[in-house]
């Protein structure tokens, strides 16, 4: 028993430090708050552990049986760890492709833009357009602007792909303008908590209370909303430097009052 327990201890140190390194870059890298949150990425994160902290450490504790031939055991083991490399492959390269590369403000709202939602079309297209706010591979996430062109059929080109569910502004980063320059268009914007119809009554009644908690003011227009891939996020603001103070999520018990 303790020839297995030995081994197992290598092997869930081994797998603990190598997928801590992994989602530790990714975190401070991408997935920092609001990232990880509006992303929805906890289930993939929890498979990689499942996977590589548990199972594979857990299956070498089977199978280390002292008595066995050390190359029969090397064998087994060996495949073990392929199965934890290439589902730490999958899971990694589903994390990367799904990182956030803007937090955009565009019209009324803030979408988080993953880097899968930007074609490499447009992202070349950005990098020849709009080279300073162009995405690359090591870009991490920035707050800009995303206003719609000033030409009137490309506008309703956009507007329409928008609404048939194909590519927003938010996608194209040729158009991106810094978070400074679109501070003007989002105070135009920033309503009351009670004024935003993306929460529920309940969830605004909650927002409130916690506005009021950390000081912020909740009676006055200084509010937006983020959204993600099925969540949202209250956004307060200042109005006068556009600089965010708050990302509060609406508490999941409030959410059909």
């Amino acid at each position: 028993m303790k020839f297995r327990l030995s081994a197992f201890g290598l092997h869930l140190v081994a797998s603990v430090l190598v997928l801590s390194l992994v989602l530790a870059t990714l975190y401070l890298g991408w997935y920092r708050w609001p990232g990880w949150y509006l992303t929805g990425v906890l289930h993939v994160g929890a498979i990689l552990v499942g996977v590589d902290a548990a199972l594979g450490p857990l299956m070498t504790l089977v199978i280390a049986n002292p008595a066995k031939p050390r190359r029969e055991l090397a064998r087994d083991v060996a495949i073990i760890v392929a199965v934890q490399l290439v589902a730490l492959t999958y899971g990694t390269a589903t994390l990367w492709m799904g990182r956030p590369l803007y937090y955009a403000f565009s019209e009324d709202r803030i979408d988080i833009v993953q880097a899968s939602a930007i074609r490499p079309d447009e992202a070349e297209l950005g990098r020849r357009r709009n080279a300073a706010l162009a995405p690359h591979w090591y870009s991490l996430p920035r707050w800009v602007w995303a206003p719609l062109p000033d030409d009137d059929q490309e506008r309703t080109r956009i507007v329409t792909s928008a609404i048939t569910e194909g590519q927003d502004v938010v996608d194209m980063p040729r158009y991106f303008r810094t978070w400074e320059q679109g501070v003007p268009a989002l105070r135009a914007r920033l309503k009351k908590v009670d004024d935003l119809g993306v929460f529920s009554r309940g969830e605004q009644a909650a927002l409130r209370r916690r506005m009021t908690e950390l000081s912020l003011p909740a009676d006055q227009a200084v509010a937006t909303f983020m959204v993600g891939r099925e969540t949202r996020l209250l956004v307060v603001v200042d109005p006068a430097t556009g600089a965010v103070r708050a990302m509060l999520p609406p508490p999941a018990t409030a959410a059909h009052h």
